[in-house]
């Protein structure tokens, strides 16, 4: 089954592919309807859904120019809104950044022939070169640096503005200067930087295009071998795998449930909006 026209990846569904082939067959080459909601309470992840892309417009809006005072107006509805905000005013080592400010920034690159796209929540470019790409999450708490290395958020961000960024800029990158770094909201001091280089860009290169390739070439869409991921899969039906839902308080209070799913269940309905 072939690709369908104008497909791009991401590191959504490039995440979907690695972690069980089936569904990303199911989201993006069938484009199934989804028969399950991702997770139990409904009422509390919507909330969490919504607070979470406010949150993300609220910073975008700040990095434009908009007043602070007006901008606190609009999250007076909700304390734990306020509190996340709260925590990005005081964050001083992004306020305290020099350089140009790229709020909300899309780039792509190509692998194997077919394009691969980030969106970036922040890009600051310091007046020496260094590129720092910064990304919100709202988790109740912050996964381990191990659990963020292998997301494939990680290699797809730093890859497409190592490929890619020079064309925003006009100059070549020093791959060297690139960092990511994610930001959890609700522990904002906690936050986990990754840096660049030739030998990871490289590294980076073979691994990305050997999975679009992989996609490509794939005959057999298997189910995930980790059922537990299943529970918070809205196709779990369709696979027989479970009709129920999982609950969001158990992952609330469990870091190893947070690390394992909360990224699939939250993403699925926003886009690339990482939270």
């Amino acid at each position: 089954m072939s690709l369908p026209e104008g497909f791009r990846f991401s590191q959504s569904s490039l995440q979907d592919y690695v972690d069980c082939p089936r569904r990303f067959q199911l989201r993006y080459l069938e484009s199934q309807s989804w028969p399950g909601v991702h997770v139990e309470p409904v009422l509390e992840h919507e909330q969490h859904v919504y607070r979470g892309t406010r949150f993300h417009r609220l910073v975008e809006r700040h990095q434009l120019g908009m007043d602070v005072a007006l901008l606190a107006e609009t999250v007076a509805d909700d304390p734990d809104l306020q509190a996340w905000w709260r925590a990005y005013l005081d964050f001083d080592f992004l306020h305290d950044l020099e350089g140009a400010r790229y709020p909300e920034l899309s780039l792509f690159t190509v692998v194997a022939g077919v394009p691969l796209m980030a969106m970036f929540d922040l890009v600051v470019v310091t007046p020496g070169g260094r590129v720092v790409i910064f990304d919100w999450k709202t988790y109740a708490r912050v996964p381990s640096r191990q659990w963020f290395a292998a997301r494939l958020q990680t290699r797809v961000y730093l890859y497409v503005m190592a490929a890619a960024g020079g064309r925003l800029l006009g100059y070549e990158l020093d791959l060297d200067q690139i960092s990511l770094i994610y930001c959890v909201v609700s522990q904002m001091d906690s936050f986990v930087v990754f840096d660049y280089s030739v030998a990871l860009f490289d590294g980076d290169r073979g691994y990305l295009s050997g999975l679009v390739s992989g996609v490509g070439a794939r005959l057999d869409w298997l189910l995930t071998a980790d059922e537990q991921l299943c529970r918070f899969c809205v196709y779990r039906s369709l696979c027989g795998r479970g009709v129920r839902s999982g609950n969001l308080l158990d992952i609330s209070n469990s870091h190893d449930n947070i690390s394992d799913v909360v990224d699939f269940f939250v993403l699925g309905g926003v886009g690339e909006v990482g939270f």
